[in-house]
């Protein structure tokens, strides 16, 4: 190996370093549960030496980072601009350390993927036995949560990966698609909108009573984009989640837009007259997101893989005549 250039060694820093990956830990946790109590027992350590790194921390870097009072702990202007900072080192940090682990096998080890409300209880079950079959070594644990929760929280280092439309505002993150999901239009069978024959098309949505879900789920701003072009009524009720919606469309309160993937499961359970829309009709684009960069790199791409695989193998399923 030649001499390393002057510039390689500019990079190489030999002095001490005037902090450390846990004294940021213990300022992200305060900061998180505002308080100091709460966060020595999430770090499993005392409040006096919890507190007294937290001052070290303060020391070295020159700048005040928490403001403290009898009721509650909360981050400086200052502290708010190093807290973004420490929570990018520690991820950086955690990925460090999962590149290590996974050099003597990337399809072993835990994955946590986030996953949204409109596609787990649909997509999993099909999902899930194919990925110990394939994957046998690698244990995946999936949480459920609505999409802007599940981007902080891969943003923050807690997930590996989130399985969510693609539609939503996901910023700078890698992304496999995993299957493109139409959706199809829901009424209940007495509706005037049910007697009609063949597909359905936009102009036939005006007037018409809409239910969708509440603020949050990403499947409501998707069919909003779509049925903003309609002049329909958009009622006050918000279902909190889609089998609620569609019990409130059998019962005769209007009608709504339902993702073909949801079909099999909350067709069969209540009435409803199905019918698709014209070509080129809503629909959303599922995929696996994580963050660029990540040393779980391999291990998504063979998850995204089998996802990919299992929705192509279920697809036939979802294609009623309607």
């Amino acid at each position: 190996m030649g001499r390393p250039s002057p510039s390689e060694h500019a990079i190489v820093r030999t002095d001490h370093h005037p902090l450390s990956l846990r004294q940021l830990q213990y300022l992200v946790a305060v900061a998180e549960t505002r308080s100091f109590r709460r966060a020595a027992e999430l770090c499993h350590v005392s409040q006096p030496a919890l507190s007294a790194q937290i001052a070290v921390l303060e020391n070295a870097l020159g700048v005040r980072l928490l403001e403290r009072d009898r009721r509650m702990v909360q981050p400086t202007a200052a502290g708010q601009d190093i807290l973004e900072r420490a929570r990018h080192i520690l991820v950086q940090a955690d990925d460090l350390t999962d590149a290590a682990k996974r050099l003597g096998d990337p399809l072993s080890g835990t994955l946590r993927i986030g996953v949204i409300p409109t596609v787990s209880p649909y997509l999993l079950p099909e999902v899930v036995p194919t990925l110990r079959r394939r994957l046998p070594l690698l244990h995946v644990q999936w949480i459920e949560d609505k999409t802007d929760a599940l981007v902080d929280r891969l943003l923050a280092g807690t997930l590996d990966a989130a399985l969510l439309a693609l539609e939503a505002r996901l910023g700078d993150l890698e992304q496999e698609i995993i299957a493109t999901d139409p959706f199809v239009l829901a009424t209940p069978r007495d509706h005037p909108l049910a007697l009609g024959r063949g597909p359905v098309h936009l102009k036939d949505l005006n007037g018409v009573d809409l239910l969708l879900l509440e603020d949050g789920h990403c499947l409501r701003d998707q069919a909003l984009s779509f049925c903003a072009r309609a002049r329909t009524n958009e009622l006050d009720f918000r279902a909190t989640s889609l089998p609620t919606l569609v019990q409130m469309v059998a019962s005769g309160a209007g009608v709504t837009l339902l993702p073909r993937l949801a079909l099999p499961v909350e067709a069969r359970r209540s009435q409803l007259k199905l019918r698709r829309f014209a070509p080129p009709g809503p629909h959303r684009t599922i995929g696996l997101v994580w963050r660029r960069g990540t040393a779980t790199r391999t291990a998504l791409q063979a998850v995204a893989a089998t996802l990919r695989d299992a929705a192509t193998r279920a697809e036939p399923r979802f294609e009623k005549p309607i």
